[in-house]
């Protein structure tokens, strides 16, 4: 990983014996993570004096289904960290999973604000967070069986409007 952000060579030292991949484009500086060391990377990069990315400010994730030229897993997990107390450049850590290991760590012992951000994943794409306090769809009904940001989803959907109540303002 030969890249200019303050977090690569502090990751490289602090964990010698795991693979981090890395890009950068127009400033915005991403490294590729394992799955296992997902809370210990975060929590290193939060608690470090000399990097404090104290703010998790998304976390997403990106459907590869059909990509051309992609050989990596299906699914990408996007953490986009920023130093507000360090003023370090915002970094951004990808986790890349296969659709038959769709469950990562949750980061809601280091960020409260996780909370929210992995419930809406969990909801558009179906990964889950182990150790979510509170692993309940936010934008979707319980009994909605599927994740609609997938790329395998329907652009029409699956008919789940066409069976709604129209409701009007008399019978409410």
């Amino acid at each position: 990983m030969a890249i200019d952000h303050p977090a690569a060579a502090r990751l490289k030292e602090q964990f010698p014996g795991v693979r981090l991949q890395g890009a950068a484009f127009r400033g915005q500086t991403q490294i590729w993570i394992p799955r296992e060391q997902l809370t210990a990377i975060v929590r290193f990069l939060r608690d470090d004096p000399q990097l404090r990315y104290d703010l998790l400010a998304d976390i997403t994730c990106v459907d590869y289904l059909n990509f051309p030229g992609w050989d990596k897993p299906r699914f990408g997990l996007v953490y986009v960290l920023h130093s507000v107390s360090g003023g370090q450049r915002s970094l951004i850590l990808r986790v890349f999973l296969n659709e038959d290991e769709l469950e990562v760590d949750s980061l809601t012992s280091l960020f409260a604000g996780a909370e929210w951000l992995e419930r809406e994943v969990l909801d558009m794409f179906g990964i889950r967070f182990k150790g979510h306090p509170d692993p309940r769809r936010i934008l979707t009904w319980d009994g909605f069986k599927s994740h609609p940001l997938r790329k395998d989803y329907p652009v029409t959907g699956l008919g789940e409007r066409e069976n709604y109540p129209v409701l009007t303002r008399a019978s409410v």
